[in-house]
């Protein structure tokens, strides 16, 4: 889940998020009342709750996650978020491609947490070296190593079929490497059927089985990642969005909400606010049991 809302008068009293240095997709953040409206991304959401109440709805349900439980949410599930109590919710988030835990798992089918609330230790124990130390970037084969240590107990908790299912994953990852190269122009399913060599309509079910999203989907998500790298770095929302492919501001607006639960704007507040209050946010604690 990615933690946003109208930034609070007083940085004690305000919703922020502190991005992890580094590759991974780490956050630390704090929020108060109903964060983010329903959205879905094509990535999981795997957190745990350092302080408060996690409520959120998943798959036609309230669920509700307590200090030292963990999330799992499966990528293109739509969710909202809330903090589930009075207090403020303090919560670690990584955010994990389903490209790179296939990179893991060889083909395999993505695990699936059912209820998406887990108080598994062998959960707990991979999950917590990779969001300890929010202030500093995770060493090269310390990152590999959790993330293989993570898939792994990902897929125990699942209860997964080790055994690869029946898909063609490398016209997947052909169809994957063309979007990834053609973000700025056009893609059609015919494109991706001539670059993997495989009928556009089972290319497309080997896309959902391989990465957990269509391939619509990932193209949109990659568009919205770019001009979110856009804003971040200066640019205005409405140049952001022309260069990523939108028709105009207020059609990206509506797909950034969409897709992460606030707008353009909300997020580089909390974004903003993060980036001020980074060098006083130290918790260091629960580790695993």
């Amino acid at each position: 889940m990615r933690p946003v809302g109208d930034v609070m008068s007083g940085a004690a009293a305000a919703n922020w998020v502190v991005r992890a240095p580094g590759a991974l997709d780490r956050f630390d953040a704090r929020l108060h009342g109903a964060a983010f409206a329903p959205h879905r991304h094509d990535t999981y959401a795997i957190c745990i709750t350092l302080g408060g109440v996690q409520s959120f709805t998943y798959r036609g349900a309230r669920h509700y996650s307590l200090p030292g439980q963990m999330v799992v949410l499966h990528p293109d599930e739509v969710h909202d978020g809330a903090a589930g109590a009075d207090g403020a919710l303090h919560y670690r988030v990584l955010y994990l491609e389903p490209s790179l835990l296939q990179q893991i798992l060889g083909g395999r089918p993505l695990p699936f947490v059912d209820g998406g609330v887990s108080a598994d230790p062998r959960l707990k124990r991979a999950l917590w070296p990779l969001l300890a130390d929010p202030e500093r970037p995770l060493a090269a084969l310390e990152c590999d190593d959790g993330l293989v240590e993570l898939a792994l107990a990902l897929c125990a908790v699942a209860d997964a079929d080790v055994r690869a299912a029946s898909f063609d994953y490398r016209a997947a990852q052909l169809a994957r490497a063309y979007i990834d190269a053609h973000l700025d122009c056009e893609v059609t399913l015919g494109d991706l059927e001539r670059v993997a060599g495989r009928d556009r309509w089972s290319l497309s079910r080997d896309f959902r089985t391989v990465f957990g999203t269509s391939p619509y989907r990932y193209l949109l998500l990659r568009r919205l990642d770019l001009a979110r790298a856009l804003l971040v770095s200066g640019h205005a929302i409405a140049d952001a969005a022309f260069t990523c492919g939108f028709a105009d501001q207020s059609h990206f607006t509506r797909r950034h909400k969409q897709a992460f639960g606030m707008t353009p704007n909300a997020w580089l507040s909390a974004v903003r606010l993060g980036r001020q209050l980074g060098t006083i946010v130290q918790y260091r604690g629960p580790g695993p049991a």
